[in-house]
């Protein structure tokens, strides 16, 4: 028993001992450790991450495309279709119907939309930065530019729709889209028609790529694009602006090299030895 209480004697006093040094009783100093700080409310913050499943669990919208015969319905989840701001109008305006007309839309543009909006990307897809697979649906020569005015439909939904990756996806696979004279007239056609005035982007490329080559498409297809020039006057205007840019252009090298090469000429000296002297 003398051991026991030495052992207790020995915890009595560093008892005694802790509580003298941090200056409070023993008692004190343990309700002094279970004092709450409020750092033990602080919780680490998580992130939300939306998942492909939580778009899957939203609710199903219907897309109506078309008019009369040519009238689909399409559908799709609300919570990936409201990634676009136009769509997220849309919905919020339908109600319960979860419905939304578009009846003046193509239905393949459409379809090419939906199609990016669950994969990021749309068919034919891109395998680089610089290439797309090949589209075996395009007719070869494509004279009526099947697959220029497939990506232009795209991209013209795509401007509308607010869903600007989607439109520089479009517009790039234009750039690797191969067409004839005939196809780059409808293209252009469709462009000038179908996108606002101020849209460089899509518009620019057109006028500069008849710009250059129009003195030998315009052989190819020199009625089309007489008619197009009518039928768009600013078609025709941007396309003159930019050769006439060009000539000017010419012109001013073309002076700046003759100028050039007169200052750099040298004087002939004269000589001061007077003939016959």
């Amino acid at each position: 028993m003398a051991d026991t209480i030495e052992g207790v004697d020995v915890e009595v006093a560093a008892d005694e001992e802790m509580g003298d040094a941090t200056g409070l009783e023993p008692t004190e100093a343990v309700a002094a450790e279970d004092e709450a700080t409020g750092l033990e409310d602080i919780e680490p913050e998580v992130l939300e991450r939306t998942t492909f499943l939580d778009y899957l669990r939203s609710p199903i919208v219907q897309l109506i495309v078309g008019q009369g015969a040519e009238q689909t319905v399409l559908s799709a989840h609300q919570g990936l279709l409201t990634q676009s701001p136009w769509f997220a109008a849309q919905v919020e305006g339908a109600g319960a119907t979860r419905s939304i007309n578009l009846a003046n839309d193509d239905l393949q543009a459409t379809s090419s939309v939906l199609e990016y909006l669950y994969k990021s990307d749309y068919f034919p897809p891109m395998t680089g930065s610089q290439s797309m697979d090949y589209d075996t649906t395009v007719p070869q020569p494509d004279n009526e530019g099947v697959g220029l005015l497939r990506h232009a439909r795209v991209y013209s939904l795509a401007q509308r729709f607010g869903l600007p990756a989607l439109a520089s996806m479009a517009h790039r696979k234009i750039t690797l889209t191969q067409s004839t004279a005939h196809g780059e007239i409808a293209y252009a056609r469709f462009v000038y028609k179908e996108t606002s005035a101020d849209d460089t982007t899509i518009r620019k490329p057109v006028a500069h790529f008849w710009a250059t080559r129009s003195h030998v498409l315009r052989h190819e297809a020199e009625a089309e694009f007489k008619r197009m020039c009518l039928e768009f006057p600013q078609f025709g205007y941007d396309v003159l602006s930019l050769v006439l840019d060009q000539q000017e252009k010419r012109s001013q090298r073309a002076e700046a090299a003759s100028s050039g090469n007169a200052l750099g000429r040298k004087r002939q000296r004269i000589s001061g030895v007077v003939p016959g002297g």
